[in-house]
């Protein structure tokens, strides 16, 4: 079953409010959509959202990579998924975003091709319903208690907070928060590499009161052998994300005992195909999964969801930004329901593509 074709289009959504974390502040979303085509007419889809800070891509370097990705990848067998990812990395290092649209799509051919929705197709057996949490921006105490507040209101089961900017600051943040919602709904926080090992040591055991399940990435990724010094002296459960990127990232800091928990990304890890691995590693070891992302739509959230459904290991979802956003330009797909519930499509395939509207054929970046 040999690809034809690839579209790559550019996409820009303006976000509701701004998304600030302790890496900066993000106004819009500015993500990229591959369209593949095979011979036999089977169409797949796929997106990634770039994250400058994170992985070091942009929308221009994802449609400049993933044209040279595309013409190496014409007439390939579009099921040989594993030969796919190997013909993308010996071209070019990294660039797992730009890779990840590439394996969504491909997953979604293939998928099709067999007749069985994507979760299945992977190993799953169960389409259960999926719950997230909802994200606090970083700020001040009173515009972030004024957040959680609204999110409760609105019936989320789980938030998730934003941190990174100082000691003091966050520990003040957090209590506030608290002492307006009180402290029966589970708080999830993430410092974005923020702390130093000794204030995250700090900030985390003032913290121990307040119903934390866990903390992301509390100190530089690249300190990640001070990870299991921090996890030893936090009363609260650490959770790798920046610093676990890959398969090879993951079995490195299982060796070091770094952390209980890891937040998979698909832009991270360059898509389903290697995240998988990451499971299968976090499966051995005993720790459980988060199934995250950056500021995708539906359409790539949808893939993520699926990967959520194949391993019982994977307890949490941060899937949260589709809703952050002006427009959706997504047809199918994942639904958001009451209480942050979420229900994976059970048509064959990924189960979601994009309105045609928002796709611009003047920028669009063609390969055939």
């Amino acid at each position: 079953m040999k690809i034809s074709r690839f579209e790559l289009f550019p996409l820009r959504i303006p976000l509701k409010a701004p998304f600030v974390t302790s890496l900066g502040a993000l106004s819009a979303v500015e993500s990229v959509v591959l369209r593949a085509t095979c011979e036999n007419g089977l169409v797949g889809w796929g997106e990634c959202n770039p994250f400058w800070s994170i992985n070091g891509e942009t929308q221009e370097t994802c449609l400049a990579v993933g044209e040279h990705l595309a013409k190496a990848l014409i007439a390939h067998d579009a099921t040989d998924i594993e030969g796919i990812h190997a013909r993308m990395d010996r071209l070019i290092f990294g660039n797992n975003s730009i890779k990840s649209a590439f394996d969504i799509a491909l997953h979604d051919i293939a998928a099709q091709a067999a007749g069985q929705p994507l979760f299945r197709f992977i190993g799953g057996t169960d389409n259960r319903p999926l719950t997230t949490d909802y994200t606090v921006s970083l700020g001040s105490p009173e515009r972030m208690t004024a957040d959680a507040e609204a999110i409760v209101r609105n019936g989320f089961k789980v938030i998730k907070v934003k941190l990174g900017s100082g000691a003091k600051e966050d520990i003040a943040r957090i209590n506030a928060i608290r002492v307006a919602i009180g402290n029966s709904i589970p708080l999830r926080i993430d410092a974005n590499q923020g702390w130093t090992p000794e204030v995250a040591i700090q900030v985390l055991n003032a913290l121990a009161p307040f119903n934390v399940q866990h903390c992301e990435e509390p100190i530089p990724r690249w300190q990640f052998t001070e990870m299991r010094r921090v996890k030893e002296a936090s009363p609260i459960p650490i959770m790798a994300d920046e610093s676990c990127c890959d398969h090879h990232d993951a079995e490195r800091l299982i060796a070091l005992g770094a952390c209980q928990r890891f937040n998979i990304k698909l832009g991270k890890s360059g898509g389903l195909f290697k995240a998988r691995k990451i499971i299968a590693l976090a499966e051995q070891a005993g720790i459980h999964v988060q199934m995250g992302g950056f500021l995708e739509s539906r359409l790539a959230w949808t893939a993520a969801a699926h990967l959520a459904l194949t391993s019982d290991t994977v307890r949490y979802c941060d899937m949260d930004t589709p809703l952050m956003f002006t427009a959706d330009p997504v047809l199918g797909g994942i639904e958001y329901g009451p209480g942050g519930s979420i229900r994976v499509p059970d048509r064959p395939g990924l189960g979601a593509s994009i309105v045609t509207d928002h796709l611009d054929r003047a920028t669009c970046v063609e390969v055939h």
